[in-house]
């Protein structure tokens, strides 16, 4: 699949509900979540606040707080979300039966 410009990061399984994982990838880590309901969405694992990885983080509803300082991010925008200020980049995740895709140019667009 990577000829289609996404990479496969494993399966809906891999990731409990509520949870997340962290993926290596050569142009940084991203972190997977999972929401109760199933969604799966897929942003930088790192708070622009102090560098916290957000895949420690408690997922709930459609967002994820952050660790060391309670930011909480929109897992669907990136947003900081309440009095906070910041984002976090977005990259579009593609599930095929149950495996997991991120989209390769979104990943390579964010060092450009």
């Amino acid at each position: 699949m990577n000829a289609a410009g996404w990479i496969a990061i494993g399966t809906v399984n891999d990731i409990p509900l509520r949870g997340a994982r962290c993926v290596d990838t050569p142009h940084g880590r991203i972190g997977v979540f999972r929401t109760a309901d199933g969604r799966v969405f897929a942003m930088e694992n790192r708070c622009p606040h102090r560098g916290g990885p957000l895949t420690e983080g408690i997922v709930h509803g459609a967002s994820v707080t952050c660790p060391l300082h309670n930011w909480v991010f929109s897992l669907e925008t990136g947003e900081a979300q309440g009095a906070d200020e910041g984002r976090v980049k977005t990259f579009p995740v593609r599930i095929d039966g149950d495996r997991l895709f991120i989209a390769l140019d979104a990943i390579v667009a964010k060092v450009a």
